[in-house]
């Protein structure tokens, strides 16, 4: 390696490692989409604007989803470019962990609402 190239390459600093970086308006971009996106689920079930309490758990699983996303993206530094592609398949990976979690605390959920609380026994008892 000669004196010439060597110089040459002292002055790149901007050279891809592979890693993804984020500058101060990408947190920030990600901390106000965080705070809207826990605040409307929370605004939904105090205002009650939406007609039953089936379509009130959908939307805020749905708000749940796009936030674990958003985390993944602007904190995690996610995307399809960094790590060869590793990073996407954890994000696939995770969103299908949460979407199995979610419908199957749902299901657990709606079965020990109908098993434990049965009322057509409660309303007979005086």
């Amino acid at each position: 390696m000669n004196t010439d190239t060597h110089a040459a390459g002292a002055h790149d600093h901007h050279h891809d490692d592979g890693h993804a970086h984020s500058t101060f308006s990408g947190y920030m971009l990600g901390f106000v989409l965080s705070v809207v996106l826990t605040a409307i689920p929370f605004w939904l079930v105090m205002s009650g604007v939406l007609p039953s309490k089936q379509i009130t758990a959908l939307v805020i699983m749905a708000f749940a989803v796009v936030q674990i996303v958003v985390h993944m993206v602007y904190f995690l530094h996610m995307n399809a470019k960094s790590e060869n592609g590793w990073t996407m398949m954890a994000l696939i990976f995770t969103i299908v962990m949460v979407v199995i979690a979610l419908s199957g605390s749902l299901w657990v959920m709606s079965h020990l609402n109908s098993n434990m609380m049965p009322i057509h026994q409660m309303s007979g008892m005086k």
